[in-house]
């Protein structure tokens, strides 16, 4: 027997099946460092204009979880699909290093306290621990794929970048921004500083609710309830409040001044309630028998006096405020202007300032109540019930399951605690009013990250950015130990501090000479030694990080993203900053990102034990099934993870490779400076692949505009195993593998190939980055290193046939893929073994039968079988049961009788054949004769 295996043209290629990525993408990586590729690019793209992303900066502290790998490869997809849109789009890494789990880290470590070694010493070694974790998580970044300027990352801990912030503020400063106050502020016992918002979390607390009953023997009452209580009854205020630990500090009783308050009696003793409250707060007391004596106005009560209820000599008066609220409670509010924002603000107007009870560690001071000396405030809850119990004051007393502010780091409940802080005024020169006009100018994706940060910014208080800690930059302020006024001339003060700052670090602040610096008024000024909020630090950074090319340069970011918490954290103090300085947001787009949870929509968390490490994946099935997971799922809600779907993700993964293949093995003998075929000459077939892969090219680049990726993969999944694995490249398999090598059937075929490939390893790279550098190593044709430098191809074209047009071809598939259909049943029920064995005929239409008849022989390879005829609808016998879904054909199908050729496998060698060798007359001529031709398919 003859081997014809010889004179096909069958695949080859060196392009592996199995991608044994977790073995080869170190060493791609390595050849990217090496090559310095980042520096190619932006070589590559010096003249182009600039779109600049600004990565927000994650904290230097700790191993890389799955939310750090989202956020890294969304970003690092976005600025390699700008590069390729013909941006110059850079990538500079950042990292916040400043702050208190870097202290504690420290402290953990070497067995110390700050407060027993000096403060350089503490910050040296606070800076090394940092720059170490940078170090690790950079490593780990890099990993994913990242391409970035990882050699000049911007670290918020270098000297000039200290300097910056220093300026920053200092410029706030100018502008009269910046004021010093005691008030209250969220505090955290365990980190004894206080925090910001983005620093707070909410969980469920369990917290002792009372009733609480205040008593007045202030003879003006009886005036305003017209001499009502003459029934000899003691009468209460009383209050409702879930922080029994906060009435040592009360100083006064809030109510509201438009509220209709009721004086009832009861068996026992007269109450004053708010109207709408008085069925409700009788329930809870478990009252049956009351009635309602007289009403009043809250505002004719202000100034009345009610006793503290276990405190002597202490008075409460009656103060009116608009913050009481109708749905809890008995519309009073026992009013400590230390441990409440509301509180403060109202007491301010009533002149009642705050007296400061508790300490840093939330213990109580001494001399408040023997019971209370160094007592911790929640411990102390149920000593003071105990108080309120043997003054006959407690009402009621039940527990309350609410939820309650934490700590983001200790997971401890917060509490709000006046101090000495420094804030800045978000009400001056209209900030917070233009800050919101300013939001509506910025892209926020999805749509309602704008009403989200704009709720926020309605209603949030002044920024405390002052922080009791020493790992972090200085507020650089001299404040006169008088007055407390901030030195006049400070703002050209600091620019010898900013100096200094730059070139020693942090510590030329806490090791200034003051005399030095101020002269002979040093003894006039006291030098600050809180330190800046780390949010303020991070939205300093777009001031630092600035880039430019030869052409442009960009001190604006195009985009910021982060995760969907950042509308409170970064996103937040990066607009107020900006707006502060520059009257203008610091970004044209916010794009934000969910959360990852778990297959059971659980969030990720150690404590439940479903976490999966980012690294854990890499190193089991590769960083690209990776980013191919992050690009698959829609980021903009919370993101689904589990070993199911990164099998799945394998399995999108695996088509995607395999058609690369496929297509790679098929060119590899093909030279286009030679074998590249005009596309007037080419194959009809062929002219529709690359003109259909144009149309989807334009697709896929307004799916990576719009940053919805998982469009992308989407759009590549049908690509790839519908339009390309189902039809094209299943189709041309026969004139690729048995025509003449050299003849324009087969070069048409293969420079469709080598064009759709070329648009395909583009359209992958940003997400599929190492596969796509893998392929691009194999591809014929290529003027550069490395896919990174590429734009979109340009040579594909359009079909300009009215004949041959999208609309023909796409029915064209749709039969194809019912015969299929048909086809494969019966290869199930033993009719026939495959599809060449099929000789079928087609009743179809008037309109389809018109279009099919043009393609005349050359029809059997769309359907892939030996024998095709096509007649008329109506001839189509009555026994065919079989009816396609595409109500406009019918099929008839026998097994063919001819011989099978050898070489080409079709079935098409007559019975009566006595020719002495086993192919068919088209395979002879392509092997010995001119060989066949093809127009159509």
């Amino acid at each position: 027997m003859h081997d014809y295996k010889k004179t096909l043209n069958l695949p080859k290629t060196k392009f592996s099946m199995r991608a044994n990525l977790t073995e080869k993408e170190p060493k791609i990586l390595k050849n990217w460092h090496e090559n310095n590729l980042y520096k190619m690019i932006r070589k590559n793209k010096e003249n182009k204009k600039i779109f600049f992303l600004h990565d927000g900066p994650p904290y230097a502290n700790g191993n890389i979880h799955i939310g750090h790998a989202v956020n890294k490869i969304l970003k690092d997809i976005i600025i390699k699909s700008k590069n390729l849109s013909g941006f110059d789009a850079p990538y500079i890494p950042s990292w916040d290093c400043h702050g208190l789990p870097i202290e504690q880290k420290v402290e953990e470590k070497l067995g110390i306290l700050k407060t027993t070694i000096n403060t350089s010493t503490f910050q040296e070694k606070c800076r090394t621990y940092a720059k170490n974790q940078v170090k690790k998580q950079k490593k780990d970044f890099i990993r994913l794929g990242v391409i970035g300027d990882w050699e000049n990352s911007h670290l918020t801990m270098d000297y000039k970048n200290e300097a910056n912030i220093i300026k920053t503020l200092s410029k706030i400063i100018e502008k009269k921004y910046l004021y010093r106050d005691f008030k209250p502020v969220h505090w955290c016992l365990k980190c004894q500083s206080s925090l910001s918002d983005a620093e707070i979390e909410y969980f469920n607390k369990k917290s002792d609710a009372i009733f609480v009953a205040m008593k007045s023997n202030d003879e003006n009452l009886k005036k305003i309830f017209n001499t009502y209580i003459l029934n000899n009854k003691e009468t209460y205020l009383p209050i409702w409040t879930t922080t029994p630990w906060t009435l040592p500090s009360s100083q006064a009783i809030t109510i509201h001044p438009d509220f209709k308050y009721d004086l009832i009696e009861t068996k026992k003793y007269n109450l004053i309630i708010a109207k709408e409250l008085v069925k409700n707060t009788v329930n809870h007391l478990k009252i049956k028998n009351w009635k309602c004596l007289f009403s009043t106005e809250g505002k004719k009560l202000e100034g009345i006096k009610f006793s503290h209820p276990f405190l002597k000599n202490i008075l409460l008066p009656v103060i009116l405020g608009t913050h009481v609220t109708p749905e809890a409670g008995t519309g009073a509010i026992h009013t400590s202007p230390d441990h409440g924002e509301d509180d403060y603000i109202v007491c301010q107007k009533y002149n009642i300032n705050t007296i400061n009870l508790i300490n840093e560690k939330g213990n109580f001071k001494k001399n408040i109540h023997p019971k209370l000396d160094g007592i911790n405030i929640f411990r102390a809850n149920q000593i003071i019930i105990q108080l309120l119990i043997d003054n006959n004051c407690l009402l009621h007393h039940a527990l309350l399951n609410h939820s309650y502010p934490h700590c983001w780091r200790h997971k401890y409940p917060i509490i709000f605690r006046a101090t000495p802080q420094w804030f800045i005024n978000i009400n001056k020169n209209h900030l917070r009013f233009n800050t919101i006009k300013e939001i509506k100018k910025v892209s926020w994706i999805p749509k309602w990250g704008k009403s989200k940060i704009e709720e926020m910014i309605k209603n949030r208080p002044d920024w405390c950015i002052s922080r009791q800690r020493q790992w972090g930059v200085p507020i650089s302020v001299f404040i006169n130990k008088k007055t407390n006024q901030i030195h006049p001339k400070n703002s050209l003060i600091m620019k010898k501090i900013i100096k200094k700052v730059k070139l020693e670090g942090i510590q030329a602040w806490w090791n200034i000479n003051l005399k030095e610096i101020l002269g002979e008024e040093f003894n006039l000024y006291n030098q600050n030694f809180d330190i800046l909020d780390v949010w303020f630090e991070s939205g300093s950074t777009h001031r630092s990080i600035k880039y430019k090319n030869n052409k442009n340069m960009k001190n604006h970011a195009d985009m910021f993203l982060e995760g969907s918490d950042q509308h409170r954290g970064w996103f937040m103090s990066s607009l107020m900053i900006s707006m502060l300085i520059n009257q203008k947001a610091p970004y044209s787009e916010v794009l934000t990102h969910g959360f990852v949870v778990d297959g059971k929509g659980q969030k990720m968390s150690k404590s439940i034990g479903n976490t999966i490490s980012p690294n854990d994946i890499i190193n089991t099935l590769g960083a690209d099934i990776l980013r191919l997971w992050v690009a698959s799922s829609n980021y903009s809600n919370d993101i689904t993870i589990s070993e199911e779907i990164l099998k799945r993700t394998s399995d999108i993964y695996r088509r995607i490779r395999n058609t690369a293949r496929f297509m790679l093995a098929n060119i590899n003998d093909f030279d286009p400076n030679k074998n590249i075929i005009p596309k007037e000459k080419m194959i009809y077939l062929d002219q529709w692949a690359v003109s259909h892969t144009k149309i989807l090219q334009e697709e896929i680049i307004l799916l990576y505009n719009k940053y919805n990726f998982h469009g992308v993969i989407q759009r590549l999944m049908h690509f790839c195993s519908i339009e390309m694995g189902s039809f094209y490249l299943d189709v041309i398999k026969d004139r690729q593998y048995t025509l003449q090598k050299n003849s324009l059937e087969r070069r048409s075929c293969q420079t469709a190939i080598y064009y759709i490939l070329h648009a395909l390893v583009r359209w992958i790279s940003p997400i599929l980055s190492f596969t796509a550098n893998e392929i691009w190593e194999y591809l014929p044709g290529k003027n550069s290193k490395y896919v990174f430098t590429e734009e979109w191809f340009n040579k594909l074209f359009k079909l300009n046939n009215d004949l041959f047009n999208h609309q023909f071809w796409n029915q064209l598939i749709e039969i194809k893929n019912e015969i299929n259909k048909f086809i494969e049943k019966e290869i199930k029920n033993n009719k026939i073994k495959n599809s060449l064995e099929a000789s079928i005929i087609l009743y179809v239409k008037p309109e389809i039968k018109e279009k099919l008849d043009v393609l005349g022989k050359e029809l059997k390879f769309i359907f892939l079988t030996s024998y095709v005829v096509v007649e008329d609808y109506e001839k189509a016998p009555k026994n065919i049961k079989q009816s396609f879904l595409f109500s406009k054909c019918k099929i008839s199908l026998e097994k063919s009788q001819d011989k099978k050729c050898e070489r080409c496998w079709h079935y098409n060698i007559p019975i009566t054949n006595k020719q002495t060798y086993n192919i068919c007359t088209r395979c002879i001529s392509n092997t010995q004769g001119d060989g066949e031709k093809r127009i159509f398919i």
